[in-house]
């Protein structure tokens, strides 16, 4: 049995109803957005379709190999340390060292740099090209091969593995924290240079108190993303955990290293857990 439509509800359908029949174009895409549209799905599809043929893509050969990946699980059962708990402890520490000394230099470097490629901070429109593209040209190198570049300069272990992370963020964390300057409330600006304020401390006392805590939340959270990022640059070479990781895997001791993965994970949660109570103890509730 339907239910009954109310008179507030008909009213509402009554006076649509009106202005579709008022206002027709309104209501009726255009041909040519609705042509774009199909275009540009098209072409996604055709894309998609042709990586799968060209990076040879087929569903038999996963379904083939299914058997292969249950042997493995298998293997890993049940996880143990294999006597290397203390060693396998150290190497976790060292990847949180990493994450955080990479993840803090990023930061520390990126700060002053994003003024200059803020808007509402630096009017000079050469400085500010200059700075937000050298962002893009940091960024636009990924983690790994930064930590094989470092590699080859400061040598194998941990210090190269926090210097790939600093400088890939560096550029990461530029960028968000020269958006976040430049969508900051005006108002407090404003109120300083009404008191006569100067430039400088508009951005000390107008500016800084309102996008600190943001900053503060992102680089809590690439934090929480370095800790896995540290571990898969280990896997280089970079020191860590991943070292470890990738030697047993390559001599096939899969109960430690589902060992491992349990000890990542649980790492990866605690450090979630607890940035996720800074973030909303640093920027409010209402932000998530």
């Amino acid at each position: 049995m339907s239910r009954p439509v109310s008179p507030l509800r008909q009213a509402a359908l009554a006076d649509l109803d009106g202005l579709r029949h008022r206002h027709p174009d309104a209501f009726r895409t255009p041909l040519r957005q609705r042509l774009a549209l199909t275009g540009i799905l098209a072409a996604i599809v055709g894309l998609a379709v042709f990586g799968m043929v060209r990076l040879d893509f087929s569903l038999w050969r996963i379904l083939a190999g299914l058997h292969r990946l249950g042997e493995f699980g298998v293997m890993m059962l049940p996880p143990s340390a294999g006597g290397q708990f203390a060693l396998f402890l150290k190497a976790l520490g060292e990847t949180l060292a990493i994450a955080f000394l990479g993840t803090l230099t990023a930061a520390l470097f990126a700060f002053p740099v994003a003024f200059l490629a803020a808007r509402n901070a630096a009017p000079n429109p050469f400085v500010r090209f200059t700075a937000k593209r050298g962002f893009d040209v940091i960024r636009s190198v990924d983690m790994l091969i930064w930590a094989l570049i470092w590699i080859n300069v400061v040598g194998l272990g941990p210090f190269a593995g926090a210097l790939a992370i600093a400088c890939s963020d560096f550029g990461a964390l530029g960028k968000l924290f020269a958006e976040a300057i430049e969508t900051a409330d005006r108002k407090p600006q404003e109120g300083v240079t009404a008191a006569g304020g100067s430039a400088l401390h508009r951005l000390r006392f107008g500016l800084l108190p309102g996008v600190l805590p943001v900053l503060a939340s992102q680089v809590l959270y690439f934090f929480e993303s370095n800790t896995r990022s540290a571990t898969i640059i280990g896997i280089v070479g970079a020191g860590g955990i991943g070292q470890y990781l990738t030697e047993l895997i390559r001599v096939l001791e899969l109960r430690q290293v589902a060992f491992l993965v349990l000890m990542i994970l649980a790492t990866v949660a605690a450090i979630d857990w607890v940035s996720g109570r800074l973030r909303r103890a640093i920027i409010g509730p209402a932000a998530h």
